[in-house]
């Protein structure tokens, strides 16, 4: 008999021999082709992930500044009211700044955006406060500086009562943070008390050219105390702060006093300090300046129990002495943002500054963000996730192609015939866990047969599988990186010359469409700048204002007569400039409605819209579709079912006398108001264009859902059209003169 150890001697496979073999069977091929697989994986889909980033999130007007950053992005609005208790934003009070441009003016009135065109950089703007000297109003805030990430104390001003504010720049920058400027009056001096925590104590700033120029007057208290303010208490001042470093503090949750004769010190603490430690949400954290109303002191402060900031509470002040302090919350009844992230304060307010002006009246600036505290970092993490998602998929896909065969190291695995030392045997023995997580590695790396065996790319099953996994990772990575480079979502409106302002929504329909109407209440209502939805009901029983789920008032105008002209009534309880007449059928982003409200603030004289149409000669007038404006390169006439106009202006001209006689056609062809419009705003003017267009991402007709549509046969409507294109021609003269696609810079024209 010969015995194993023989074999190998006399000739057969030895056991290094073995080794070798398997290893370069299994382990050559597997690691070479699992590595080749995923190097090339890689780089397939880190284009497709850089390409779709850059064709969805590429930001064509960045400039140093506005970059969201952790903190968020705050921004400040103002507000007016008979009473402290009675404030409503700008935009409710109708301040117009002038009559010529697209107002009234809107809140926020001081971003990041104007900050960065004074000369500096900011990321956002935050804690306000207001100075009033006579009829001018200084209001100092915090600007988070986007180089050094650092807050220093900005300043600007405004002479119109805060319709607009002139940025005057940097008034205090230190080598430390600064924020909650509280400026108040002493003594004939201007003072501000910063709060200053990074350096470990409470400064006092005296001006010396107000508002531009401070000195340093003296350090009033060793402690980093933050949103701090002095106020005067019958005979003696009081300072309110929080010291976050003391042992057992409760974060936002904690509120010290300090009582002295005078402002400059020296400063006593209270004898209850800490007077709070408890829970955040309380508002123990200051959130602005105290104010005296109907001889009664208030006290701001911040609830931070959802989220950082997330709003600001009133407490009364009822005891106030060296030795006791006691207050209790009272209602504000600051008006609530309703439309949640597509609000400037949608998601968080925390300061708050408000005072009587000369005339009686009650101002008060606060900040706001659109997003929630730690935003970003949570959409960074939920992103990487998706991304490690897509990974997996990936290696799913390797498996059933059969170029990844093994997922964890062989080393890991029982009976692997690599050579190790006894050393390694005898802890590998040793341990039952150690061998328990080798077999569950070997039974992993099974899996990879056994996925091949099952859906073998070869059959129709293993295909759909495949496709299947292909498109879900490629889904997952664009989802993935929509939460990492996609913002929070909000869709924010675009400023003109730094100022926002709002439009007013006119939707016409009837009761065969009330379902399609609820949709378009819904969706539009969340637009930043809609300020009120009119529903012109041309026929029907007309539906209850409560059955619209809406974040702004929606009125329904009833009509007696069903005509299209109705689509362009004069409305005198209409309370915006700008209207927004938009088909109840068209849906499309909130972004792409922002846009065409800007394009028209820039150009309020004119039509600006959404769907382009070129009517041209010579020969007979024909109405085609928006191809045959892309093919001769533009555009001399919008469709008024999707456009911005001045309701004043633009109505004024409809239901004039000289438009009579066209008014009694679209009544006649129940067709070819928007026509008719084109056609007066040409004949209204001078010279140059009367049409503006912005290219929508994407915008779908719902009527197509339902069979309602107006026009359901594209056909006869067109010729209709035609006829209408002949008969205003004859009355009011031809168009105006061809303007070209791609000639604006913002490259909304394209």
């Amino acid at each position: 008999m010969v015995s194993t150890q023989s074999v190998g001697v006399i000739g057969g496979p030895t056991e290094k021999t073995q080794r070798l073999r398997w290893w370069r069977v299994h382990d050559n091929g597997g690691v070479s082709s699992t590595l080749s697989f995923l190097f090339v994986s890689f780089m397939v889909f880190s284009s497709i992930g850089f390409l779709y980033t850059y064709t969805m999130y590429k930001n064509p007007n960045y400039s140093v500044g506005c970059e969201e950053d952790s903190e968020g992005s705050w921004s400040i609005g103002v507000f007016y009211g008979d009473s402290p208790f009675s404030l409503k934003p700008i935009e409710t009070m109708n301040v117009w700044k002038n009559t010529s441009a697209a107002w009234p003016v809107a809140n926020p009135i001081v971003t990041c955006g104007s900050v960065t065109d004074s000369g500096f950089p900011s990321n956002f703007v935050a804690d306000p406060f207001l100075y009033v000297q006579g009829d001018v109003l200084y209001l100092f805030f915090e600007t988070k500086n986007s180089i050094t990430m650092q807050g220093d104390i900005g300043v600007a001003k405004s002479i119109d009562n805060g319709a607009s504010w002139e940025q005057l720049g940097v008034v205090l920058d230190e080598e430390w943070h600064l924020s909650y400027p509280y400026v108040f009056d002493y003594n004939d001096q201007i003072y501000m008390m910063p709060e200053g925590s990074k350096k470990g104590d409470l400064r006092l700033y005296r001006a010396v050219n107000f508002p531009l120029k401070w000195e340093l007057e003296k350090v009033i208290l060793k402690r980093p105390l933050i949103d701090s303010f002095i106020i005067k208490y019958e005979s003696r001042y009081y300072l309110f702060g929080s010291d976050h470093t003391r042992v057992s503090t409760k974060k936002n949750g904690e509120l010290e006093i300090w009582y002295s004769n005078s402002p400059l010190g020296p400063w006593k603490p209270h004898k209850k300090n800490p007077v709070y430690n408890t829970d955040k949400e309380t508002g123990a954290r200051n959130g602005g300046r105290p104010f005296v109303y109907n001889k009664n002191v208030y006290r701001l402060g911040q609830d931070d129990g959802e989220t950082y900031g997330k709003r600001v509470r009133v407490f009364k002040i009822e005891v106030l002495t060296p030795y006791n302090y006691r207050e209790v919350e009272v209602e504000f009844g600051l008006p609530k943002p309703t439309k949640e992230r597509n609000a400037w304060n949608g998601a968080r307010s925390h300061h708050l500054d408000t005072q009587q002006l000369p005339s009686g009246q009650w101002i008060a600036v606060s900040d706001g963000d659109r997003t929630a505290s730690g935003d970003m970092s949570h959409r960074f993490i939920i992103g990487s996730l998706l991304l490690f998602s897509t990974g997996l998929l990936v290696l799913i896909m390797g498996m059933l192609l059969g170029f990844v065969r093994c997922i964890v190291p062989l080393s890991w695995c029982p009976h692997n015939i690599k050579k190790r030392t006894d050393a390694f045997f005898v802890w590998e023995r040793s341990s039952h866990l150690s061998s328990r997580v080798r077999q569950y590695c070997t039974r992993l790396n099974r899996l990879t047969a056994v996925l091949r065996c099952k859906m073998n790319p070869k059959t129709s099953l293993g295909r759909f599988a495949f496709i299947v996994i292909l498109i879900g990772s490629i889904v997952l990575m664009c989802v993935g990186l929509g939460y990492i480079y996609g913002g929070s979502g909000a869709r924010e409106p675009y400023s003109v010359d730094h100022h926002y302002s709002q439009f007013t929504l006119l939707a016409m329909t009837y009761d065969a469409r009330l379902w399609n109407l609820k949709w378009y209440i819904q969706h539009y209502s969340r637009c930043s700048s809609v300020r009120e939805i009119v529903v012109i009901w041309n026929k029907g029983m007309p539906p209850d204002i409560t059955e619209f789920d809406s974040a702004v008032p929606v009125r329904i105008r009833v009509e007696s007569k069903n005509s299209l002209n109705n689509r362009f009534k004069l409305d005198p309880l209409i309370k915006t400039k700008a209207v927004l007449e938009l088909d109840d059928d068209i849906m499309m982003s909130c972004d792409y409605i922002e846009r065409g409200f800007k394009v028209w603030r820039q150009n309020p004289d004119r039509l600006v819209g959404f769907y382009p149409r070129l009517v041209n000669g010579p020969g007979p007038l024909t109405y085609r579709a928006e191809k045959h404006a892309r093919k001769f390169n533009g555009y001399n006439m919008i469709l008024t079912g999707a456009a911005f106009m001045d309701h004043r202006a633009a109505f004024g001209l409809y239901w004039s006398e000289e438009a009579r006689v066209g008014r009694e056609a679209v009544d006649e062809l129940f067709n070819c108001e928007d026509v008719l419009m084109n056609f007066l705003y040409v004949n209204a003017t001078s010279s140059g264009p009367t049409v503006e267009y912005v290219k929508p991402s994407w915008s779908f007709d719902t009527s197509k859902f339902s069979g309602v549509a107006i026009s359901e046969n594209t056909q006869s409507h067109y010729r209709v059209r035609s006829k209408c294109l002949e008969k205003f021609t004859e009355l009011y003269g031809g168009l105006s003169e061809k303007v070209e696609f791609k000639r604006r810079k913002d490259g909304w024209d394209m």
